[in-house]
């Protein structure tokens, strides 16, 4: 078996798969996942070398970090990296519906938002006994800024800052219960915001960083200079660049739809999957140490494997940039070292 490549975190001693497993869909993100087809999902990304699993208490409501747990309580501790989220205490509530929050058949558990210093630290603890962990790898403040909170946003941040949030990750980070701390977020701003007052080690962004989207390619040039490792999540923006018409988890409009198309037009000329373009895409940047995607069983983690794995031409990405199909100052995958 071949491993994929790794990519050492600048300021932590960890080091990730460039390819890492997401793991909502064992939460029954969207429709239930038996859990023989999750575990497929797992064993498959195992064979074919992906050591990095991420996670959270919010898919499923616990669930997926019990069915992670399970699964990684099989194999040897030192072979593979583990990150998790903190923000939401996972507290009981018998009166929790068939679906909540997108996910199918959820237990019986309430998020709860507490981003205080003992709420952390609680929600580090409950972390480690679903997982049966002790020491997740990663740990990232989940689902912070204003796209979440809204016109609360002011008083969840002052739970990070005035509240000692910050200050429980950097316990958690010194004492060596975790190797790495940072957020994981759907909007860079927030992240930047964060990094103005804390050090920040990791950050997980969801969706800004893509083929179709290169907004965040300053704030990423700023991580590649401050040592702020960035995984990127959701490379497929909710599915329109994988072949349905979401984005951001909504019905995109057209014209993204058009752009899409475009991209589409020039894989054909170049027989390349776009699938693979939009996993490959973000690696290229230095900042960028893996992209963590899901995959709800075996067929779909192995696709997601072989795009990550196929050969594309340096031609391609330099028509996509000459095309005005990517920001001018991307760095494009044949440009990395």
């Amino acid at each position: 078996m071949t491993l994929f490549p790794t990519r050492k975190l600048p300021r932590a001693d960890l080091s990730t798969s460039i390819m890492g497993l997401g793991c909502a869909q064992m939460g029954n993100l969207y429709r239930l996942t038996p859990y023989e087809e999750a575990k497929g999902a797992f064993d498959a990304a195992w064979d074919r070398g992906v050591r990095y699993f991420d996670t959270a208490p919010h898919y499923g409501h616990s669930r997926s970090e019990l069915r992670l747990g399970t699964m990684l309580g099989d194999k040897p501790r030192g072979e593979f990296v583990v990150s998790t989220k903190v923000g939401r205490l996972m507290v009981p509530d018998a009166t929790i519906g068939e679906e909540a929050n997108g996910f199918v058949a959820p237990l019986p558990f309430r998020g709860v938002y507490d981003y205080s210093h003992d709420g952390i630290l609680r929600s580090f603890e409950d972390s480690q006994k679903r997982l049966g962990v002790i020491d997740p790898d990663i740990l990232y403040i989940h689902d912070i800024g204003p796209v979440t909170h809204g016109e609360k946003d002011a008083h969840y941040w002052s739970q990070l800052t005035d509240g000692g949030g910050f200050t429980a990750l950097a316990r958690l980070r010194d004492e060596g219960a975790t190797k790495a701390v940072g957020l994981g977020v759907n909007e860079w701003e927030v992240i930047a915001r964060a990094m103005d007052v804390f050090d920040v080690d990791v950050a997980m962004l969801a969706g800004r960083y893509t083929l179709l989207e290169q907004g965040s390619r300053g704030f990423l040039d700023r991580c590649t200079k401050a040592g702020t490792a960035i995984v990127v999540a959701g490379a497929f923006n909710s599915g329109i660049l994988a072949g349905n018409r979401k984005f951001n988890y909504d019905e995109a409009p057209s014209e993204l739809l058009a752009r899409v198309e475009t991209l589409q037009q020039v894989c054909d000329s170049y027989s390349v999957n776009l699938q693979a373009a939009a996993l490959q895409f973000p690696l290229a940047h230095p900042a960028v140490v893996s992209v963590v995607s899901g995959a709800r069983n075996a067929s779909q983690l192995n696709a997601n494997a072989d795009w990550i794995e196929e050969a594309i031409p340096a031609d391609f990405w330099a028509e996509l940039k000459a095309r005005n199909l990517v920001d001018a100052e991307a760095v494009l995958p044949d440009q990395a070292s």
